[in-house]
C-alpha cells in the first residue's frame, strides 16, 4: 500500500518507524484555523448518528468550526431515544442543528455516517438514494465497505467516500478533546482513507475532518486495511483477548493458588490496566520486561513464552474470519437475534463484583505482576506480529495494538470495570468481545497453563525475537507525537 499524500492544506511530514517511513501529518488546535480551506465549498457536515462515535465527533467538529460559517447538524430517526441526548449537547432543531436523518443526508455537503454497523447494512441502500452527486460520504470504520464486499456492491460513483478512524472509543475522543484545551491538542491518533476521490478534494476533507476531531497524529491506511485491523483488532488484545485473559488469570489465581478474591483481582485486572498500560504508554512494552529481575524476569519469561503460540492461534482464525468477510456476516446476524435476545450484561459475575470493592479501596501503586504481564505481553506481541505479517502498516499496528489499548480502552476499564469499556464501544465490538473472549480463556488455559505448569523452560527464539523486534523502535517515535495530556475521570 501507497503510505504517500499530497494535501494542499495541511504541512505533511516523514515519520520513521524502525526500518519503515510514513507520511503523517500532526493535529492540534494551531490547524483549526485552516479547516475552512479544507472543507472548501462545504456548507453543512451531516453527523448521522448518537452511538459510540457520533456524539464526540459532533461536538468536537462543532467546537473546533466554531466561527465559521461550516455547520454541523446531527441527522437522527424520528422519534430517536438519542433526540434528547442531542439537545442536551447543544443541537436543537431551533438552531438548524438537528433534524430528521435523510433530510440532513440531503442537504449535507459532507456526511459522516455514524450509526451502528448493523444499521449500516440494513439501510446503506437510502443511505445512497439520499447523498447529493458530488457529495462526501464519511466513515469512521471499513464495516460498510467490508459488508458491501461481502454481497457484491460497491458506493455510487458519483461521490467521494473516505474514512476518518480515531484509535479509541468515542468518549475517549471526546474527553482527550476536552482536557486538551488548555494546551495545544489533546486527542486520540487517528487513520484516514480515500477510499474513492471524483474532485480532487478527498484527501484534504479527511485530513480536515481527523484534525477537527482532535487527532494528534493522522496516518493513512486504506478502509479495507483499516476494516480488518480494526474489527480484528478490537476481538484481540483491545478487548476479547483481555476480556479472556483476565477471566483466565483471575480464575487461576483463586482456584489453583488460593489467592484472597481481591488480591486475584489486583494481580489480574489492576495490574493490566494499572501500571502495565502506563508503563507501554510512555516507555514501550519492552520497558515491561526490563522493570523486572531476578525470579520475577523469569517468571515473565516462561508465561511469555508458553502464551505466545496459543494466543497467535486465537489472533490468526480470527484474522481470517474478518478478512473473509464471515465476521461481519457473523454481526449482521447477532443484530437479527437480538430482537428475540438482546445483547446481556457482562458484569454481573462475581469476579466483577469484586472488582467493584477492590475500585473503591484503591491506595497506593500497584506492581507489575510477572505472570500477568507475561501472558498480557505475549499476546499483545502475537497481535503486532500478525498484522505485520498480513501487510499492515506499522502506525497501523502500533495503533491498533498498542496505543488503542494503553491510552484509550483500558483507562476506561480501569476507572469503572470491563463492561464500562466494553459496552462504550459499537455494537460490534461488544459482540466480538463476548464472542472471542471465551477463545482465548480456554486456549490460554489448555496450553499455556498447562506448559507453564509442567515447568516448561522458556522458549528462547520467542524472547530474543521479542527484545529485538522493530515495534519496540516504532513505538518510541509514535511516542514522541503522544499528546501532554492524560485520559482523566471524574
Amino acid at each position: 500500500m501507497d503510505l504517500t499524500f499530497k494535501s494542499d492544506v495541511f504541512a505533511t511530514e516523514t515519520l520513521k518507524l524502525a526500518d519503515t517511513e510514513e507520511m503523517i501529518v500532526r493535529g492540534g488546535r494551531d490547524k483549526f484555523s485552516l479547516l475552512p480551506k479544507a472543507f472548501a465549498g462545504i456548507k453543512q457536515i451531516g453527523v448521522i448518528g448518537w452511538g459510540s462515535q457520533g456524539p464526540a465527533q459532533a461536538q468536537n467538529l462543532r467546537d473546533s468550526l466554531e466561527g465559521t460559517d461550516i455547520r454541523v447538524k446531527i441527522g437522527l430517526r424520528p422519534g430517536s431515544s438519542s433526540m434528547a441526548a442531542a439537545r442536551e449537547a447543544g443541537f436543537t432543531e431551533e438552531a438548524g442543528t438537528l433534524g430528521e436523518m435523510y433530510q440532513v443526508i440531503r442537504e449535507s455537503e459532507m456526511v459522516l455516517l455514524l450509526i451502528s454497523d448493523a444499521a449500516q447494512a440494513e439501510h446503506y441502500q437510502q443511505v445512497f438514494d439520499n447523498l447529493q452527486p458530488g457529495s462526501t460520504l464519511g466513515l469512521s470504520h471499513g464495516f460498510l465497505l467490508g459488508y458491501l464486499e461481502s454481497i457484491g456492491k460497491y458506493f455510487p460513483k458519483n461521490i467521494n467516500v473516505i474514512g476518518v478512524c480515531p484509535k479509541g472509543m468515542g468518549p475517549s475522543v471526546r474527553r482527550l478533546y476536552v482536557l486538551g484545551k488548555e494546551v495545544n491538542g489533546a486527542g486520540i491518533n487517528s487513520s484516514f482513507a480515500v477510499e474513492q476521490d471524483i474532485d480532487g478534494k478527498a484527501t484534504d476533507q479527511a485530513l480536515g475532518w481527523a484534525v477537527a476531531v482532535g487527532a494528534p497524529y493522522i496516518f493513512k491506511t486504506s478502509l479495507g486495511h483499516e476494516f480488518r485491523s480494526d474489527i480484528f483488532g478490537e476481538r484481540g488484545i483491545l478487548l476479547g483477548a483481555v476480556h479472556g485473559i483476565v477471566e483466565m488469570l483471575y480464575r487461576r489465581y483463586v482456584m489453583e493458588e488460593g489467592r484472597d478474591e481481591s488480591q486475584a483481582f489486583i494481580d489480574s485486572v489492576e495490574t493490566i490496566t494499572g501500571p502495565i498500560s502506563k508503563t507501554i504508554s510512555y516507555q514501550g512494552i519492552i520497558a515491561v520486561y526490563e522493570q523486572l529481575s531476578g525470579e520475577d524476569r523469569e517468571i515473565f519469561e516462561r508465561a511469555y513464552s508458553h502464551s505466545y503460540r496459543p494466543a497467535f492461534d486465537i489472533l490468526l482464525e480470527i484474522y481470517d474470519e474478518v478478512s473473509s468477510c464471515n465476521e461481519i456476516r457473523s454481526v449482521i446476524m447477532a443484530g437479527q437475534r437480538h430482537e428475540r435476545f438482546p445483547m446481556g450484561t457482562i458484569d454481573g459475575t462475581r469476579m466483577w463484583q469484586v472488582g467493584e470493592k477492590v475500585r473503591a479501596a484503591r491506595s497506593g501503586e500497584t506492581k507489575i505482576h510477572p505472570f500477568t504481564a507475561g501472558v498480557y505481553c505475549a499476546t499483545m506481541m502475537a497481535q503486532i506480529d500478525l498484522l505485520i505479517e498480513k501487510g499492515h502498516c506499522l502506525s497501523e499496528v502500533a495503533n491498533e495494538s498498542v496505543i488503542e489499548a494503553v491510552d484509550s480502552l483500558n483507562p476506561y476499564m480501569h476507572h469503572k470495570g470491563v463492561a464500562f469499556m466494553v459496552d462504550n464501544c459499537s455494537t460490534t465490538a461488544r459482540l466480538g468481545s463476548r464472542k472471542w473472549a471465551p477463545r482465548f480463556d480456554y486456549n490460554l488455559s489448555q496450553q499455556a497453563m498447562t506448559d507453564f505448569d509442567a515447568g516448561k523452560p522458556a522458549n528462547q527464539d520467542l524472547l530474543a525475537a521479542f527484545k529485538n523486534h522493530k515495534i519496540h523502535q516504532a513505538l518510541a517515535a509514535c511516542a514522541e507525537l503522544r499528546p501532554s495530556v492524560d485520559i482523566a475521570f471524574v
